[in-house]
């Protein structure tokens, strides 16, 4: 029996990040590391995923550009013939990372809240807004490819204002997704179904510890860690996971199809992945039967062998 397919990886290389967002479900801040993971570590992954037939993978954190050897990844990630997304704050681009986003399979992807300047500190807890559409302007300037997720806090957040200044600096491909009640703004709680309900379906996130899991937001799902298990031993760890305590929190009303569609991997036209309006939580599906079950926090769900 072949093993589950995998197309797509996230790979979280740094838990530091410059800002400390309300609504981070990594809990990423300034006084984060960059984890466990060395670049050796890293590049077996990239070798791994080069050999099950990942076509994509994206480098998150935190902030991946704080990260040191951010273009040594992505040029090993390039030299293994998969395409490569970077999503970052765009807080601060190094001149050095503006050439290596200009390498043909890059593209990048960002998050946006608001054009007030207050809205996005109240958020970010940092005065960063110029500095990011400055940034948001210059990729698109260069004919980077770019995706925004516009994310929604409530709270009477300026969305269509936010759509219109990105209209304005150039974005044309922009998805809208609200909150996720993970992480920072869920104070550790692990709520299944906030989720989409395709994680482990040839997805799988790579945190800075080793630890595999279904996807960034289900990350108190453990299927392995790459240092010590094969990737493509653990790719049938991360589905039955999955299927086991993330399905069994959505009702059956909530089931695909829900739109938009999840649906990293190798398709440009879908806003995917990692966020914006491509992976919505399947509790928005159907507005009359909300998804309200929750998974709750499991100490150890490693799958046995």
């Amino acid at each position: 029996m072949s093993p589950p397919n995998l197309d797509f990886l996230w790979l979280e290389i740094t838990g530091r990040c410059q800002l400390e967002c309300t609504h981070c479900y990594a809990e990423s801040g300034p006084g984060k590391t960059h984890g466990t993971m060395t670049v050796r570590d890293w590049t077996n992954v990239i070798d791994q995923a080069a050999d099950a037939g990942v076509c994509m993978v994206q480098f998150i954190g935190g902030e991946p550009t704080l990260h040191p050897d951010l273009p040594v990844l992505i040029d090993y990630a390039l030299a293994a013939e998969i395409e490569v997304e970077i999503y970052s704050n765009l807080v601060h681009v190094p001149d050095r990372l503006w050439a290596t986003f200009r390498q043909p399979g890059v593209r990048l992807a960002t998050s946006y809240y608001s054009d007030d300047p207050a809205q996005h500190m109240t958020i970010t807890r940092r005065n960063t807004l110029p500095r990011t559409e400055a940034n948001i302007e210059r990729a698109v300037e260069l004919g980077i490819p770019l995706r925004v997720g516009i994310i929604d806090l409530g709270d009477g957040q300026c969305i269509e204002q936010a759509r219109s200044q990105l209209a304005d600096l150039g974005v044309t491909n922009m998805g809208i997704d609200r909150m996720r009640l993970l992480g920072r703004p869920a104070q550790r709680a692990c709520n299944a179904s906030e989720l989409c309900g395709r994680c482990g379906d040839g997805i799988a996130a790579v945190l800075p510890d080793g630890t595999l899991s279904p996807c960034p937001l289900s990350r108190w799902l453990a299927a392995g860690n790459v240092t010590t298990t094969p990737l493509t031993e653990l790719a049938p760890r991360v589905q039955r996971l999955a299927a086991t305590h993330i399905s069994p929190a959505l009702p059956e009303a909530c089931k695909p199809p829900c739109e938009p569609q999840c649906n990293p991997g190798c398709n440009p036209g879908v806003n995917a992945p990692g966020g914006g309006g491509g992976c919505q939580p399947k509790m928005s599906c159907n507005p009359n039967q909300p998804c309200k079950p929750n998974n709750p926090c499991q100490p150890d769900v490693t799958p046995k062998k």
